[in-house]
């Protein structure tokens, strides 16, 4: 059984809106804001450093594996050529 108390029933808690307020005077939808700044300004970075960008075109997708079968193939004939030692005589 529960007790008839004349105490006034317990306030319920604000909704969380937009504007409450969260940390340091700032609002919910500024914190937010702020939050996806910081991880939109990592994402850009990390791009730059790493030069990851994808190819819109198929045009540059071809081209992309044309440039990298033609390094291949230089690196390969680039390894079978002898020392410069072998191909020139020295004099004396």
């Amino acid at each position: 059984f529960s007790q008839a108390t004349t105490a006034p029933p317990k306030k319920k808690p604000d909704p969380v809106t937009s504007e409450t307020v969260v940390i340091w005077g700032l609002r919910l939808w500024q914190v937010v804001g702020i939050f996806a700044l910081f991880v939109l300004s990592i994402i850009i970075t990390l791009c730059c450093i790493f030069k990851c960008r994808i190819p819109r075109t198929r045009k540059e997708i071809e081209a992309r594996y044309a440039q990298r079968k033609a390094a291949k193939n230089y690196a390969d004939k680039l390894d079978t050529v002898p020392p410069l030692e072998e191909l020139t005589d020295i004099p004396g």
